[in-house]
């Protein structure tokens, strides 16, 4: 039996109708509320909004949990590779070895990039911001791919999605050589997804490159942590271009372009701007002090989290990666001394733990990449790598959704009521 919401409006009585998940909070449907009642809901941000049904990815931010198709995400990270991840939001279930392999090659032989496009990459300023870049060189891609932007076609959704995928770190790490002045390299098939990666962005024609086993599984790692996060901006910024129709790289770019903003995407940047601020381990008294004076416009950058008010579940991933990656690259820099001692300090201070302002996976993933040697610019662009998978999955799974209709927020308006016009002598 279905359960109801009252509502009492002018004098009357109105029913809504409950809808249970399989995890999470209950939903009211209030699809016939205007219809019926004449009223909209008042809702800045959509916190208390159900936008859709969605299979791919569950968060329950009191509990710290993080579930992509039912499977924790310290399980994937620890156990799984970005690619069987991928293959996972994508289809729904973990690989065989078989699917695994047939995915693998499918991604790999889609990673060039039309070679049109490098003249595409030449128009851009050389100080040009790479999400500035992957904005218009995603957006590009329709221009290129005419064969796999018809939404109605299952076959050409899939090749698009293959494609976005396979060409992203592709796209990446063309921007970075653009801004430094090096030559593009091209993939290398014989390289994992992650390798081919990292070859690309750091690797020089003039003699070969060598991935470092630790670096690499530690991208993919972040790759994995970053991959979807539900119902966050960026992933609605898809899914509201994609319900008018528009084409999946158009969807994406509007993705990038949303994963742009330092609210979202460039958490990562403050965190380390942060730690570069505070400078050595000898200056965190002085900092924590700030953090607490609530007269002083100081924050700790990378501690708590707007979803999660327990410890981010990515983060403890990242926390044992942080290690992992210092040693491997034989570290020695205050920075990262000052961050793995800042750690130390909140998790067990009072007052931090009090309030669960716990370091979220924004405070270790900053610190890897900048140790492993990414400027802080291209930070944002490595998250909109990893995230393109969540976004074409939410995509591919928007388009399939019998309920979905074109995004269409309401609003409640507070300007002029109707008035006269007055010629322009008159005013």
């Amino acid at each position: 039996m279905t359960d109801n919401a009252n509502f009492s409006l002018s004098g009357k009585d109105f029913q809504y109708p409950v809808l249970s998940g399989t995890v999470g909070p209950d939903v009211v449907d209030i699809r016939k509320l205007y219809g019926q009642t004449g009223a909209f809901t008042y809702d800045p941000g959509f916190t208390s909004t159900a936008s859709c049904q969605s299979k791919l990815t569950y968060i329950d931010g009191d509990e710290g949990v993080l579930l992509h198709r039912g499977y924790a995400i310290g399980d994937l990270a620890e156990h799984s590779s970005f690619m069987e991840v991928a293959y996972l939001l994508l289809n729904g279930e973990l690989p065989s070895a078989d699917e695994l392999s047939g995915f693998e090659n499918t991604i790999t032989r889609h990673t060039m990039l039309h070679e049109q496009l490098a003249t595409f990459y030449r128009g851009f300023r050389r100080d040009a911001h790479p999400m500035a870049i992957m904005c218009g060189v995603v957006g590009a891609l329709s221009a290129f791919y005419h064969d796999s932007t018809d939404i109605h076609d299952a076959r050409q959704r899939m090749i698009a999605s293959h494609r976005l995928i396979a060409k992203m770190p592709t796209i990446a790490a063309m921007a970075y050589k653009y801004s430094v002045g090096q030559p593009f390299l091209y993939p290398d098939n014989s390289l994992s997804y992650t390798g081919n990666f990292l070859r690309m962005t750091f690797g020089v024609p003039a003699e070969p490159y060598e991935v470092n086993p630790a670096v690499e599984k530690a991208m993919d790692r972040i790759f994995i942590l970053h991959a979807d996060h539900e119902q966050n901006a960026s992933t609605s910024t898809v899914r509201l271009a994609g319900s008018s129709g528009a084409n999946p790289f158009a969807c994406i770019a509007a993705g990038i372009a949303c994963l742009w903003g330092p609210a979202h995407g460039g958490a990562n940047e403050a965190a380390l701007n942060m730690l570069h601020e505070i400078g050595t381990p000898e200056k965190i008294p002085e900092y924590i002090a700030r953090a607490k004076d609530k007269n002083d416009p100081f924050r700790l950058m990378g501690f708590g989290h707007r979803v999660y008010k327990n410890y981010d579940p990515r983060a403890t991933v990242m926390q044992k990666t942080v290690r992992e990656v210092f040693e491997a690259l034989n570290v020695q820099d205050p920075v990262f001394e000052t961050a793995l001692r800042l750690e130390e300090i909140a998790l067990n201070d009072e007052y931090f733990v009090e309030k669960k302002l716990f370091p979220n996976v924004d405070f270790y993933s900053g610190v890897i990449l900048s140790a492993i040697g990414f400027p802080t610019s291209m930070f944002t662009a490595l998250f909109a790598l990893a995230r393109t998978v969540g976004w074409v999955a939410q995509w591919n799974e928007m388009i399939t959704d019998p309920d979905q209709k074109i995004g269409r927020p309401r609003q409640l308006y507070t300007g002029p009521t109707q008035r006269e016009y007055l010629p322009v002598g008159s005013r």
